[in-house]
């Protein structure tokens, strides 16, 4: 699909799309770049990449398609960074988070010149870091491509392209919308998970010896990157607000339930959630 793609910022994520698009043949040649001097030491020599560059705008120069990998409140500024050598017509995608406001800024930054079009796969590992990386990652898995209404269509249509080569599943959607689901399905597990182990943590810390399944799996994304997840609260932060109060009313009709001896209810609301969480998609 392209002769050139550059990848900047790659760790789990980015690693991921330079193993697939060599592994599917999305791509003829792949260039890396990483902030870091010491990890594009290590980059230099996998087989899945072609040339390591020194600075953004060096990685870009000859790119079609330009992944950005870094975290949410760094896209933008890469995006400022390299604009001005991005060959005319080059295509810029992510894979943050949040969409919004990255989507329209990067639109703005290019200025016509090239095109910003979001993506966000729902894809990710325990572990992370480039050594990570699998060609496999993004198989089966969801990816929304999140055009603005001004975005270049054909440009939009070839960030989808790419993504279903790397046998991804597309979902297009306004990045607005994304911001409103992801906030629901993703950032509140995540909100839900760190403030249930802040609240044990000010009980008897021996507690944590006899936790079970139960505890371990419900609280298995509490141990995520703090910092990477502020930002991205940040960044989204009205709709998971929403998203919050959502599910405080929810808490609230079971404490309600529970107070009134309601066993009804309470038996009704467990229902509830074992029909929702019963019809997930099985996993890849």
């Amino acid at each position: 699909m392209f002769d050139q793609i550059a990848i900047l910022a790659p760790g789990l994520l980015g690693a991921s799309v330079a193993r697939a698009a060599r592994h599917y043949g999305a791509a003829r040649r792949v260039t890396l770049w990483a902030r870091r001097p010491e990890i594009r030491l290590q980059l230099k020599g996998q087989e899945w990449c072609d040339r390591v560059a020194d600075t953004p705008a060096d990685a870009v120069r000859d790119a079609q398609l330009v992944v950005i990998c870094a975290p949410v409140d760094q896209i933008v500024p890469l995006v400022r960074q390299i604009a001005a050598t991005l060959p005319a017509g080059a295509i810029v995608t992510d894979v943050g988070s949040v969409k919004g406001e990255i989507c329209r800024l990067g639109h703005i930054e290019l200025k016509g010149r090239a095109h910003f079009v979001g993506s966000h796969p729902m894809a990710g590992a325990e572990k992370t870091g480039w050594e990570n990386g699998r060609a496999d990652l993004f198989a089966r898995r969801t990816v929304f491509v999140t055009p603005l209404r001004e975005t270049d269509a054909m440009s939009a249509g070839q960030v989808a392209a790419f993504w279903t080569a790397l046998e991804a599943e597309v979902a297009s959607l306004e990045p607005d919308a994304h911001d409103e689901i992801v906030a629901h399905i993703s950032h509140l597990p995540q909100v839900l998970a760190s403030t249930l182990c802040a609240a044990l943590a000010k009980r008897d810390a021996r507690w944590r010896n006899y936790a079970g399944g139960g505890l371990r799996d419900t609280t298995r994304i509490a141990g995520s990157d703090p910092r990477l997840w502020k930002t991205i609260l940040e960044q989204n932060r009205d709709e998971v607000l929403r998203s919050v109060r959502g599910y405080q009313e929810e808490l609230h009709g079971l404490e309600r339930a529970l107070a009134n001896r309601d066993w009804f209810e309470v038996q009704a609301i467990l229902e509830r959630g074992r029909a929702y969480r019963d019809q997930f998609r099985p996993v890849p």
